[in-house]
């Protein structure tokens, strides 16, 4: 075969041919890219103010949308706690009241085996008292007044001197527990 003369490193043209075309058309694909972008820039600068301007106006409307939303719910959950509070303190309520029954239950069988009278007991006790004082001040008052055969029979006799010495003296002397007055 003959040599030829070619450098067998080098490419072929029809290599170079190609490179170069594909090169060609990467270059010219970057050219547009970039071209749409600068104006997409150029359109986006003209029409800039009416977008954001548009774009405003959405959010403000999103904005009172979401908040007008957000206090329903707020609301509801204000509603719904008020109501589990309310349910939750009437229940608490009757928890107390039949504590506070049992405990007064125990405390009065505690003072029952202690043998401390009830208030119903004591008012009893007064009551008794009270109609026993009355009986003794009538059978007092009875015994203290002369009987009639007596008062027509004249004056009591007059007190013999050492009677009258002897109350003197109790008289003079202090009670139990009292100091002597002056």
């Amino acid at each position: 075969m003959p040599r030829s003369s070619k450098n067998p490193d080098a490419p072929d043209d029809t290599d170079s041919t190609a490179s170069d075309s594909y090169r060609n058309k990467a270059r010219d694909s970057a050219q547009q890219i970039w071209l749409a972008g600068l104006g997409a820039f150029a359109k986006a600068q003209q029409e800039g103010g009416k977008v954001f301007e548009a774009l405003v106006k959405e959010g403000a409307a999103m904005q009172r949308k979401t908040q007008s939303t957000a206090q329903e719910r707020l609301s509801e959950a204000a509603e719904r706690m008020t109501s589990a509070a309310s349910e939750f303190g009437t229940r608490a309520a009757g928890q107390w009241d039949k504590l506070e029954t049992i405990f007064e239950d125990r405390v009065a069988k505690a003072l029952a085996r202690l043998g401390v009278p009830t208030a119903r007991e004591v008012q009893a006790l007064h009551e008794r008292i009270d109609a026993l004082t009355q009986a003794l001040e009538a059978a007092t008052s009875a015994q203290a007044a002369p009987p009639r055969s007596a008062a027509k029979r004249g004056a009591a006799k007059p007190a013999t001197g050492r009677a009258t010495a002897a109350r003197k003296t109790a008289a003079a002397r202090p009670r139990a527990g009292k100091p002597p007055a002056d």
